[in-house]
């Protein structure tokens, strides 16, 4: 439209400026013929449309970008990573080994610790650590003047409590004299009345004695027969309670000279001696230190055997059981061992358990701290799908893993079951099939993705 004005005024502007003649020509033009000048216009070059390309391009990029978008949310989370920084594992089938590597550390087979029973002054040091030692020999001696002085007084105190036991005993034992010396003479006197009772009734048939003498001597018969029944009545109640009494003094004096052979064992005790044979190990005093009730003075250790302590990973700890073989490899030899106890405490994501070799078995020349490597058989083998044990399952807890697809560009997040697993390899119970392939390098980065896009560079 422009153009078109700019044309219709070029025309108007020519017209306006012809003078004379050509007025009248250009009269004649208007009444039917038409003027050559007045077909004379000006043509202009067109120009590209430089905004509508602009617009059409930016269309476009803002298209391709939603359509990445889409992509990316149908997919999940992505996460863009370099191939050259992952391990690709390959799944395969092979005979799976139900064992895992343990590093224990020597032990000896038997300790004995060595505690001072009562505290005290170190006064002489007869051995140094790592002697050996045999049963009864002595290592220290210690003193202790409050436990003298008590052991004195409880030694006096006792000798007091006996003396006082055997005195009762022996007032008990003299009652008992005396019941009998009496039922002795009551016995006597009612034998003699009833004699005399006997003659006395036939004297008086002839008048020779009078009647209140009789009857004088049947009295007295009659109380010495009523004593006796007393006496004897008093003599078994008191006999029951003299045997209960005595069983009681008894018992109390054995306790008594029990508490005063331990406190004379707590003084010997302030002479510490080796309880079994063995090396002295951990023994660090000096003469004139104090030494506390129940301190650690060190330890005999058995110097011939011993046995390994390790720490095995708490995801083991329901597999593990009493009994179960463990071998120690040293060059061509195979050392067995057992597991004789299992600490079920767990620490630091680790439990502990003692190894000891079968039989005469040990190896030579280990020593005590030494650590060796072992493998602890778990179950048997048997053949299985198996990738290659990973960083990664420490990160998903053998729950899903990366898969790559078959193109390699990308490696997308896939639910699985896995079981057993040893040092080299992980069992594979469902959600793989053998050829896949599986990133097994740690999942850290990216443990929150869905999906990675695997790229060269």
């Amino acid at each position: 439209m422009e153009q078109k004005k700019e044309a219709a005024k070029t025309i108007s502007m020519q017209g306006g400026t012809t003078s004379g003649p050509r007025t009248a020509a250009g009269s004649r033009g208007a009444s039917g013929a038409v003027s050559g000048s007045g077909m004379d216009r000006r043509v202009e070059k067109k120009k590209t449309p430089w905004k509508k390309v602009g617009i059409a391009a930016a269309a476009v990029v803002v298209i391709g970008f939603l359509a990445t978008i889409v992509m990316d949310a149908s997919g999940g989370r992505s996460f863009r990573v370099n191939e050259d920084r992952i391990v690709v594992s390959t799944v395969s089938t092979g005979t799976f080994e139900d064992f895992i590597p343990v590093r224990g550390r020597v032990t000896p087979l038997k300790t004995v610790f060595l505690d001072a029973i009562e505290g005290g002054r170190v006064e002489r040091v007869l051995v140094e650590d790592g002697a050996m030692l045999k049963a009864g020999d002595m290592i220290v001696e210690l003193s202790n003047t409050g436990l003298q002085l008590d052991v004195t007084r409880n030694e006096a105190l006792v000798t007091e409590q006996l003396n006082n036991m055997r005195t009762i005993e022996l007032q008990l034992e003299q009652n008992r004299l005396d019941h009998k010396r009496n039922i002795v003479e009551m016995n006597y006197q009612i034998k003699r009345l009833e004699r005399q009772v006997v003659r006395e009734r036939e004297l008086i048939k002839t008048n020779a004695i009078s009647q209140a003498q009789l009857d004088q001597t049947e009295d007295e018969l009659e109380y010495y027969r009523n004593r006796l029944e007393i006496t004897l009545e008093s003599q078994k109640t008191d006999a029951e309670m003299q045997e209960t009494q005595l069983a009681f003094l008894k018992e109390s004096g054995e306790q008594l000279e029990k508490n005063l052979k331990l406190a004379r064992k707590n003084l010997d005790a302030l002479n510490v001696r080796a309880p079994v044979d063995g090396k002295l190990s951990g023994f660090n005093v000096e003469i004139g230190q104090s030494i506390n009730r129940g301190g650690r003075l060190g330890q005999i250790d058995d110097p011939d055997r011993y046995k390994l302590t390790a720490n095995i990973d708490e995801f083991y700890l329901g597999r593990v059981d009493l009994g179960q073989e463990a071998t120690y490899e040293r060059g061509s030899e195979a050392y067995k061992m057992q597991i004789a106890k299992i600490y079920p405490q767990v620490q630091n994501g680790q439990f502990e358990v003692d190894f000891v070799f079968e039989g005469d078995g040990q190896p030579d020349g280990i020593r005590r701290g030494q650590t060796l490597q072992t493998k602890l058989t778990l179950g048997d083998a048997t053949d299985a799908v198996l990738i290659p044990n990973g960083a990664f399952f420490q990160d998903t807890g053998g729950n899903w893993v990366f898969v790559v697809s078959p193109d390699g560009s990308q490696a997308i997040k896939r639910t699985v079951r896995l079981g057993r697993r040893n040092s080299r390899f992980i069992e594979v119970l469902e959600g793989l099939e053998v050829g896949e392939r599986v990133v097994t390098s740690p999942y850290t980065s990216f443990v929150d993705m869905d999906r990675l896009k695997l790229s060269g560079e």
